[in-house]
């Protein structure tokens, strides 16, 4: 049975593009965790959205069991919020098309991301990587969402399904909620080497903590950030506020956190005890995040029953609406 209409709907997704990182943890992952307890929240694997640059076929039902081994093991709780797979539900490309109907070129030509996207995949500019917006308009307003837990790099793709709603409601009638941007709490955490961007797996190895990383690799990986990266500056270099944000969001104590700072602001503070007590703090964060994956791992049957669950009642949201939409745009 679909959720009551009095509930409030959140969704969000995902693509299996591979292992999370910490960043993707803390920018959205452990924030969904946290509202799966207020709100009825809806997650998925985009697996279509995954198909707009070149990727193996033979790899992609691997990366997406991962992807929902990652969501369970970090905290998702099937009792609380309903995990699916995007290409489960046929709906989505059904209101995508509807939507490719009434969304204006011009929006989706000035999106950021489809020309960061373009650059970084110049022999594959296809259709999709255009439109890959109205499907994410289509998969956040099929459950009539009112918000979308997601990072500040996605704020431009759901301000356009505002739009949408907008516009569509207007054509054919009140339909849509316009949903909002729920920003994650965590600031953003930067690359290892390169902290004045992003922690990105496309920029190599040195540059993320694995959510998944054994603590050897993780100790190697932080004790190798960069730290100063311009002598006498008068501001905090970008590496160690980077390292100061991991420490934080990572749940260190106050009081470390605080010595740490105290010593860093009388200019006595050693990199090398900064680090450290970063590796620890994410070793520690992350190590019952990898023992309860181990365990599911182990146990393939209730992981295939979670997904079964997530979309029945998925598709039953999606089949409703679906048939609301037609029935207003003249087609049933």
């Amino acid at each position: 049975m679909p959720p009551s209409t009095s509930q409030k709907i959140l969704f969000s997704g995902m693509q299996p593009t591979g292992e999370l990182h910490i960043g993707n943890y803390l920018g959205a992952l452990k924030n969904w965790v946290a509202l799966q307890h207020e709100y009825e929240c809806f997650f998925t694997i985009v697996d279509y959205h995954a198909m707009t640059i070149e990727y193996d076929p033979k790899d992609m039902p691997e990366r997406v069991k991962n992807l929902i081994l990652t969501y369970l093991s970090t905290g998702l709780d099937p009792e609380k919020c309903h995990i699916f797979i995007q290409s489960h539900i046929p709906e989505h490309t059904e209101l995508a098309w509807i939507f490719n109907t009434i969304t204006p070129l011009g929006e989706l030509e000035r999106m950021t991301q489809f020309k960061d996207k373009s650059d970084q995949h110049r022999n594959n500019i296809n259709a999709g990587l255009l439109t890959y917006p109205v499907l994410m308009a289509a998969d956040i307003l099929l459950y009539k969402t009112i918000g979308v837990p997601v990072g500040e790099d996605q704020t431009q793709h759901v301000e356009l399904s505002r739009i949408v709603a907008r516009k569509f409601n207007k054509l054919f009638g009140k339909t849509f909620p316009e949903p909002k941007v729920m920003l994650t709490p965590t600031p953003r955490i930067m690359s290892l080497a390169e902290p004045e961007k992003k922690m990105s797996k496309s920029r190599g190895e040195k540059h993320y903590i694995g959510l998944f990383e054994d603590p050897d690799t993780i100790r190697k990986k932080i004790m190798s950030a960069v730290t100063d990266s311009s002598a006498g500056a008068k501001k905090m270099p970008a590496g160690v506020e980077n390292l100061f944000t991991i420490l934080t969001a990572c749940g260190a104590e106050t009081s470390l956190v605080a010595n740490l700072m105290e010593h860093y602001n009388e200019k006595t503070l050693q990199y090398k005890d900064l680090k450290s007590a970063v590796a620890d703090t994410v070793i520690a964060m992350v190590e019952p995040i990898q023992t309860k994956r181990k365990n599911l791992e182990q146990n393939p049957g209730y992981v295939t029953e979670v997904i079964m669950n997530g979309t029945e009642t998925a598709r039953a949201i999606a089949q409703q609406t679906i048939k609301e939409v037609k029935q207003k745009c003249g087609l049933l």
